[in-house]
């Protein structure tokens, strides 16, 4: 099959989610054409992968650039001269509305292609509830030949806040095990905590839905109790406020705020505890990527989340903002070798349930019906 992937090109889930499907697809021998305004960081070469830029002129009328225009004319161009068969659009604004754009004006030209929106998150959760949204992501979605959703929570979010015509398909996100498992990283960890401390590790966009704070209240709590250090990994608007906190604390010098990293693995690797007490996540990649390296989880009960960590297994699951309850459960992990080995193997069992290659043979499965649907419902008279 010849499929289109519109996403964003970012750290974020849905970005990191569509790329690495579209790698894994292009590995299994389909021809797959990528579109964003920029590489997608996690994009491999690949001789079935092709990167199409949308560009977006400047134009002193527009205080905003109509990036949504430049997008479905992107679309247009290559779906005509490279014959796709299908478009599979990741986050729903502004990808569906333009998937459908692109295919009004595809039929006048003869050309037409069916078009899949997988649901992400705050797609549906934050933005895509906002008024001035609404009705446009209610409409595109509807006009999905399919949608799908990363997890059963997004799935029900998704009804509750929109008038949904059709059914939702729960595809949950994957991990790539040959990537993401436990490796030799001794030397690094020797550098990081000589002294043999537990490492406790947060990723993410550091957007207050994160509650970065929390993160640095659960890990004082520890500190106090076991030797650790905190690795904050990523970046975003509240990483000054986190920087601020981190500093006036008299063991700030535990805390390292590293940025954006692209060899999370590694860095899993020499991890022995990953924190994540989001005010909601639809399904949280991050967790199921450090639980692939042998990492258990404390985390908030929000969103797809309890899906992914299971409570007493994997990690822990505390009520949103409860720190006093995570850092009990962190210190019940973390105080001795027996119960962290416990909790890190079956961490890893776990994540196996979600390697991808069980998931992409069900995306292939529901892009074959789809495009056969299209084929037939185009045979049909008028």
């Amino acid at each position: 099959m010849k499929i289109g992937i519109v996403c964003y090109p970012t750290f974020g889930g849905s970005g990191v989610l569509a790329t690495e499907l579209g790698m894994a697809l292009s590995e299994k021998g389909h021809e797959i054409h990528f579109i964003a305004y920029q590489q997608p960081v996690r994009l491999n070469f690949h001789p079935n992968i092709y990167y199409h830029e949308v560009a977006v002129p400047p134009y002193p009328l527009f205080e905003y650039p109509p990036y949504e225009t430049a997008l479905s004319s992107t679309m247009v161009n290559v779906i005509m001269n490279n014959q796709l068969d299908l478009l599979h659009v990741h986050y729903a604004i502004p990808h569906a509305s333009a998937a459908y754009f692109a295919r009004q004006i595809l039929k006048k030209e003869g050309r037409c292609i069916p078009y899949i929106t997988t649901l992400h998150g705050t797609d549906i959760t934050l933005v895509g509830k906002d008024p001035t949204y609404a009705p446009v992501v209610t409409f595109s979605i509807n006009e999905s030949d399919a949608i799908t959703a990363v997890s059963q929570n997004l799935k029900e979010e998704t009804f509750k806040s929109f008038k949904i015509e059709k059914d939702i398909l729960v595809i949950p996100n994957f991990v790539d095990t040959s990537r993401f498992h436990q490796t030799d990283k001794n030397h690094f960890k020797m550098m990081l905590a000589p002294n043999g401390e537990r490492i406790l590790a947060h990723v993410s966009n550091f957007r207050k839905v994160k509650r970065v704070e929390d993160v640095i209240k659960v890990f004082e709590k520890v500190h106090a109790e076991i030797p650790s250090k905190l690795l904050m990994i990523g970046d975003g608007p509240e990483r000054q406020h986190a920087e601020d906190i981190a500093r006036h604390l008299p063991f700030a010098h535990d805390i390292r705020f590293i940025g954006k990293q692209e060899q999370m693995d590694e860095i899993l690797s020499i991890t022995d505890m990953f924190i994540l007490p989001s005010q909601y996540e639809s399904f949280g990649l991050s967790a199921l990527e450090a639980m692939a390296c042998r990492v258990p989880v404390i985390s908030s009960n929000a969103g797809g989340i309890p899906e992914i960590n299971v409570h007493g297994k994997t990690g822990f699951l505390s009520n949103v903002g409860d720190i006093d309850d995570m850092a009990k459960n962190a210190l019940h992990i973390l105080r001795d070798d027996a119960t962290l080995e416990q909790f890190k193997e079956a961490a890893i069992q776990h994540a196996r349930n979600f390697e991808k290659a069980s998931i992409i043979p069900l995306y292939e499965t529901l892009y074959e019906e789809v495009i056969e649907a299209y084929r037939q419902k185009s045979l049909q008279p008028a």
